[in-house]
Formats: structure tokens, C-alpha cells, sequence
């Protein structure tokens, strides 16, 4: 039970750092974007992918987790009393979350994608619109400056490529200690469980088993936050990208 509390602390304050530094990321990325062009993209994706992220994260750390703390303790409550069994009811709790945790992280990665792939080509059109104005209307100069804003807007999206990855390495680090730690407290209770089957009780088994079960939806947890931050930043990254490709 120690080892319980101390992983769900460690998974909730993962997540919130996660949501944390995301929040600090994306403005400036959102940042380089406009200075590459992607003016429409930045004016849509930005609100939609901070209050995506902030909404996730707050689903899992005020919803989710508490969830996994009643399926865990509904477990073992069933696992020490032999009257009161409400085994099915912590499967659906756990069942649940997982259900819900995949529903948020296909609508992040489906509402990002579409929302990125309507703005690119008009970032693309504007951009390329830009860029002839100046050069067809501003007398002299104009071919020149012309040239100069391709050349800040590549400078602009070299620095926003590397900021992305800078990031994206980050995000892998802060998340990196617990998905270890994690997968190896889960690994040594079922290794506990199966060394203990031919000489404990059966009850003290299935307890081990099903903390095993609750750090592997932790664990899938962790990793899916992690998993959509980095999808987010590389989709920002691409999102810029592809206007460009369209100019």
C-alpha cells in the first residue's frame, strides 16, 4: 500500500509537469509559427491545443486517478473479505478508464489533425500572397524584401524545427524515470504473484495480481500523456511545415 500511494503521487505530479512545461512550450512555437507565416494555423491551434491539453490533463488527474483509486480499493476490499465481493465493480472502474483515457486521446489527435489540415493551405496561399505583393508593389526594393521574407521565414522555421525537438527530448525526460520505475514495480508484483502462488494464500495472490493490473493502467496512462504531448508538438511542427509546402 505504500508503494501504491507513493506511485500515484508520482504518476499525478508527472502529468501536471507534463500539462506544465506543454503550456510553456506551445506559445512559443505557436510564436515561431507566425513568423513563418502560419499566421491562420497559429490563431486556431494554439486555444484548441492548450485547452486540449489542459482539459486532458485535468480529466486524468481529477477524474481518472481518483477512479483507479476506488477500482483499487473496491479490489481489495474483495480480496480480504470473504462476504463482500465487489470484484466486478473495481474491473468496470479500471475497464472504464481505459475506455476513457483512449475516447480523450483520439479526439486530441483527430481534432488537431483536421483543425492543421484546414489552415494549411490557406497559410500556404497567404504567405505566397504576401510575398508577391511586396514584390510587385513596392517599387525598386521590392524583389529584394521579397527575398529577404523567404529568407527569415526559412531562418524562422530552422529555429522553430529545433525548438520542437528540444521539446519533444524534454518531455521524454521528465516522463522517462517514472515509465521505468513503473514498469518495474509492475513487473516484480506479478513476478511476486507467480513466485508466491504455490505457497501463499490465494487471496494474498490475487491482491499482488491486481496491484500489478492497477500499475499497468498507470503505467499506459503515463505513457499515453506522454505519447499525445509529444504528437501535439511534432503535429505543430508539421502543421507549419506543410504551409510552407504548399507556398
Amino acid at each position: 500500500m505504500s508503494n501504491f500511494s507513493d506511485i500515484i503521487n508520482l504518476a499525478k505530479d508527472t502529468i501536471q509537469s507534463l500539462v506544465g512545461f506543454s503550456q510553456c512550450l506551445i506559445p512559443i512555437l505557436i510564436t515561431l509559427m507566425m513568423t513563418t507565416g502560419s499566421i491562420a494555423s497559429a490563431s486556431i491551434v494554439q486555444p484548441i491545443l492548450l485547452f486540449l491539453i489542459t482539459f486532458i490533463g485535468n480529466i486524468i488527474t481529477t477524474f481518472l486517478l481518483p477512479l483507479i483509486l476506488i477500482g483499487t480499493a473496491l479490489g481489495i476490499v474483495s480480496k480480504v473479505s470473504d462476504k463482500v465481493q465487489i470484484n466486478k465493480l473495481s474491473k468496470y472502474f479500471k475497464s472504464s478508464t481505459v475506455w476513457v483515457l483512449g475516447i480523450v486521446l483520439t479526439l486530441f489527435v483527430g481534432v488537431l489533425s483536421l483543425e492543421g489540415g484546414l489552415t494549411s493551405s490557406v497559410d500556404g496561399v497567404t504567405a505566397k500572397t504576401a510575398k508577391a505583393a511586396v514584390s510587385n508593389f513596392i517599387p525598386v526594393v521590392g524583389k529584394i524584401l521579397g527575398d529577404a521574407v523567404d529568407t527569415v521565414i526559412g531562418c524562422s522555421n530552422i529555429l522553430k524545427n529545433a525548438v520542437g525537438i528540444v521539446g519533444v527530448i524534454v518531455i521524454i525526460g521528465i516522463c522517462a524515470v517514472p515509465i521505468i520505475k513503473l514498469t518495474i514495480l509492475m513487473a516484480t508484483y506479478y513476478i511476486a504473484s507467480a513466485i508466491c502462488e504455490p505457497i501463499a494464500d490465494e487471496k494474498i495472490i490475487s491482491l499482488l495480481s491486481q496491484i500489478g493490473d492497477t500499475f499497468k493502467i498507470l503505467l499506459a496512462m503515463l505513457i499515453a500523456v506522454s505519447v499525445m504531448l509529444i504528437i501535439g508538438v511534432t503535429l505543430v511542427i508539421k502543421i507549419s511545415n506543410s504551409g510552407l509546402m504548399y507556398r
